[in-house]
């Protein structure tokens, strides 16, 4: 089977090699030619672990390929094309649908024989009625309004430093179609990672294009409300630490997406969730507890600043802060609505000197966010020298367990602000630092 996927973005490079690493022949097509050219040389345009290795197999064995004309692959016969094209926010938090249907239009300038649309990118309910509109309006323009082609909608599920692991085991796959022909074909596609046992949600498709935003609102929802508890434990003098171990133990509940910090990021949860809100309020159906859902986490995302502020006397002018992490979570370099970013930027407003470390992320925020206003070091001990105080932003694996007793004869203050819970409050004290996680008044006395 051969397909298309337009867009080689995040989504678009895993789904596309992963399809092809279960035997299936893909050519994914990109408009930015210098990306093209790098990824047929073997180079990435994101970090993803393990995605660089799948791909230089898969071009080597000849099942993946890389072009800049979707056309050529419409006159090549492409039965099945991905959407995978970006659907940035607008002003008002609804998502761009100008490159999902330059797509539609481009196909049906092109198309001579039956086809497949199936929209990977995250776009509002009632999207696949706007891109069939689009085809159908090219088609008419040719005379071939009788042909005949099907619109489905695949959303993607994959987490950011797992996705090729998600792709190829995935806890399930939600699929939208509205006829039996297409149902057919998602079915043979899919068909290599059913053995593995996972379950295929077959829908309409208006509800796989609502599963998609209901999905991260409610993982953004546990998040927000677990932020909120600890903001509150704080208050009352409560460990949030300990609420959420034994909330989480309740089955009804679970651990997963319970834990405080500095706030959610990334390309899905905080575009998500503002799509979400406009869809709400254009049908006359507000969504309130989303828009507090995202009231809240961008309050959080001053939290770990703030602490700072009490910690420090007020006044952060001229001092030095280390700060440890820049993409929005581990294990990528992706630094879109980074809590470590803006906290970055704040420290930065306020007069701070800003000496960051990120083992991935930091070419990415030099180059889209952050440009030269901070220090970028080698490691997190270049980034404690000489700071007054350190913020752990990104929880790394490799940030876990720092030489405390190094770091302090490196340091010239003795705050630590934990943005993620995972150092031990008893070994720093002991270490001679003043140490501030989220979710408890601690006592530094």
């Amino acid at each position: 089977m051969e397909i298309t996927i337009v867009g080689t973005g995040y989504v678009g490079l895993v789904s596309g090699t992963c399809f092809a690493e279960i035997g299936t022949n893909v050519t994914c097509v990109d408009v930015n030619e210098q990306k093209i050219q790098k990824l047929k040389e073997g180079i990435m345009p994101i970090y993803e672990p393990g995605l660089d290795d799948l791909v230089r197999k898969n071009m080597r064995e000849g099942r993946l390929k890389f072009s800049t004309s979707l056309k050529e692959c419409i006159e090549n016969g492409a039965q099945v094309i991905f959407s995978a094209v970006g659907t940035p926010p607008l002003e008002d938090g609804s998502a761009d649908l100008k490159y999902v249907l330059e797509v539609a239009h481009t196909i049906g300038r092109y198309a001579t024989k039956y086809f497949m649309l199936v929209t990977k990118s995250t776009v509002p309910i009632g999207t696949a009625i706007k891109v069939e509109a689009a085809i159908r309006e090219e088609l008419e323009k040719r005379g071939l309004s009788d042909l005949e082609f099907d619109v489905a909608s695949n959303p993607e599920f994959l987490k950011e430093g797992t996705a090729v692991a998600d792709f190829m085991a995935p806890d399930r796959v939600v699929i939208g179609v509205n006829t039996p022909r297409a149902k057919q074909l998602m079915e043979k596609l899919y068909k290599p990672l059913t053995l593995g046992g996972f379950k295929i949600f077959f829908m309409d498709v208006a509800s796989a294009e609502m599963t998609k935003y209901a999905a991260n609102a409610m993982l953004a929802t546990r998040i927000s409300f677990m932020n909120q508890i600890a903001g509150l434990c704080e208050k009352v003098g409560a460990d949030a630490e300990n609420v959420r171990k034994a909330i989480g133990a309740d089955l009804r509940i679970g651990r997963r997406f319970l834990y405080p910090g500095a706030g959610y990021g990334g390309s899905c949860f905080p575009k998500d969730s503002k799509a979400l809100v406009e869809i709400g309020r254009s049908h006359g159906y507000p969504m309130t507890i989303i828009e507090e859902v995202e009231k809240t986490n961008q309050r959080q995302k001053d939290v770990a600043v703030e602490k700072l502020l009490s910690a420090i006397g007020g006044n952060i002018n001229g001092k030095t802060i280390a700060l440890w992490g820049l993409a929005f979570k581990p294990e990528t370099d992706d630094v879109r609505e980074s809590a470590a970013v803006h906290i970055a930027k704040r420290l930065v407003e306020m007069g701070a000197k800003v000496r960051a470390f990120d083992p991935i992320a930091m070419e990415t925020a030099k180059e889209f966010y952050l440009k030269d206003t901070i220090t970028y070091c080698s490691n997190i001990y270049d980034a404690a020298t000489d700071a007054d105080a350190i913020i752990l932003a990104t929880e790394w694996k490799q940030f876990r367990l720092p030489n405390w007793t190094k770091i302090k004869e490196l340091v010239c203050g003795n705050i630590i602000i934990d943005g993620r819970n995972i150092y031990d409050e008893e070994e720093l004290h002991n270490e001679g630092f003043k140490y501030y996680r989220i979710g408890k008044e601690v006592k530094n006395d």
